[in-house]
C-alpha cells in the first residue's frame, strides 16, 4: 500500500493576479504538489510551471498535461529541461494527446496519435537525458541529430508522465513514461484498472485528480462537490466511470437530465462520495488512502467553490 503525496490543482481559470497567491499558500499549507493545467485558450503549462516555481522554494510542481502534437518534441525538451535546471528535482512533466477536438480545431490532430505520442516520449526523455536523436525514415516524429546544449542538460532528469486514459494508450505508458497522470474522477477502482492497463515493469507514478471538498458537516462538502462534476456523464469520462458497480445507472441518469448541471445536482450521496474525495477530514483522509491501495502514488485535489484560494485551507486539513 503507498501513501500518496498530497497535491493541489491550480485552477485553469483562476484570475492571473491570483496564481502566485495560490501556489504560496499551497506551499505554507504543506501540499508536497501543485499541478498546473494547459487547456486550450486558458495558461500555457511551462509558462505557469516556471512562474510558481520562481515563487516557492520547496513545492513540486507538475504540469499535467501538455498535448504533445502541441509543440515539436524538441522545443518542449527545451522548456522541461529549462524548468529542471533552474529547479532541479521539483519539476515533472506530463504529456499526452491532449482532447481530439481541441487538437483538431488548431490543424494539430496526428494521423497516428497513439505511434506519434509513444515516439514523442522516447524522444522527450532520450534529449533530456542528453542524447542526441535522429529518429527512422517514415517516423510520426521527425529528428536529425538533434541534442540538447550540454550547458542545458539538467542534472536532475524530470519525470516524464502521460496523461491518458485508452486502454492503449495506457499500455504505452508502461512502455515508454514513468507513470501516469489520470484526470478527474478517480474513485479506487478506477486507479487499480488504470494500473492494471499501465502494466509496467516497475511500480509506476501514478497522479489522481480528483475534485475535492472538505467541511465538518458532510452534507455541505458533497453538494459543493457536485459542481465539479458536472461533466462526469459525457462520453470523454465513461473511462472512469466503467469499472463502478453504478456505471450504467450513471448513464441512464445523464439521459434523463436536461444538462450537465441538473446531472450534477441528481447524483446521490453515494455516488458523488465515490466520485470526489468529498466530507469531513476524516472522511477524506480514508478515501486518499483507498486510491493509495489502488495504485495511486498522489492524490490531487482539484478546489471547488467560488474561491479556490480560500478552499486550500479546508482541503489542508486532511494532512
Amino acid at each position: 500500500m503507498t501513501t500518496p503525496s498530497l497535491g493541489v490543482l491550480l485552477p485553469r481559470d483562476l484570475p492571473a493576479d491570483r496564481v502566485l497567491e495560490h501556489a504560496r499558500r499551497a506551499e505554507a499549507l504543506g501540499f508536497d504538489e501543485l499541478w498546473v493545467v494547459e487547456d486550450l485558450g486558458f495558461r500555457g503549462g511551462a509558462a505557469q510551471a516556471a512562474a510558481v516555481l520562481a515563487a516557492t522554494e520547496r513545492i513540486h510542481v507538475g504540469i499535467g498535461i501538455v498535448p504533445a502534437a502541441s509543440r515539436d518534441v524538441a522545443f518542449a525538451a527545451m522548456d522541461a529541461a529549462t524548468l529542471a535546471r533552474l529547479f532541479p528535482g521539483r519539476v515533472t512533466f506530463g504529456i499526452g494527446h491532449g482532447m481530439p477536438d481541441w487538437m483538431r480545431s488548431v490543424g494539430r490532430w496526428p494521423a497516428r496519435p497513439l505511434t506519434y505520442l509513444e515516439e514523442y516520449t522516447v524522444a522527450l526523455r532520450a534529449l533530456l537525458r542528453g542524447e542526441t536523436v535522429t529518429t527512422a525514415p517514415g517516423a510520426a516524429v521527425v529528428l536529425d541529430g538533434v541534442a540538447l546544449d550540454p550547458s542545458s542538460v539538467p542534472d536532475v532528469v524530470p519525470d516524464v508522465l502521460l496523461g491518458v486514459r485508452g486502454p492503449r494508450s495506457l499500455a504505452a505508458a508502461g512502455r515508454v513514461a514513468q507513470g501516469v497522470v489520470l484526470a478527474e474522477p478517480c474513485a479506487p477502482a478506477y486507479v487499480r484498472a488504470a494500473v492494471a492497463q499501465v502494466a509496467a515493469p516497475t511500480p509506476p507514478r501514478v497522479v489522481a485528480y480528483d475534485v475535492a471538498a472538505v467541511d465538518d458537516d458532510e452534507a455541505r462538502a458533497l453538494a459543493l462537490a457536485r459542481t465539479g462534476l458536472t461533466w462526469i456523464g459525457e462520453p470523454d469520462w465513461a473511462p472512469h466511470v466503467a469499472p463502478l458497480p453504478f456505471a450504467a445507472d450513471l448513464a441512464d441518469l445523464r439521459a434523463r437530465c436536461a444538462s450537465p448541471e441538473d446531472f450534477a445536482a441528481a447524483l446521490p450521496d453515494a455516488w458523488v462520495r465515490e466520485l470526489a474525495l468529498a466530507g469531513t477530514p476524516a472522511d477524506v483522509r480514508e478515501r486518499i488512502a483507498a486510491r493509495g491501495a489502488a495504485g495511486a502514488t498522489t492524490c490531487v485535489l482539484f478546489p471547488t467553490g467560488p474561491d479556490p484560494v480560500a478552499a486550500l485551507e479546508s482541503l489542508a486539513r486532511v494532512r
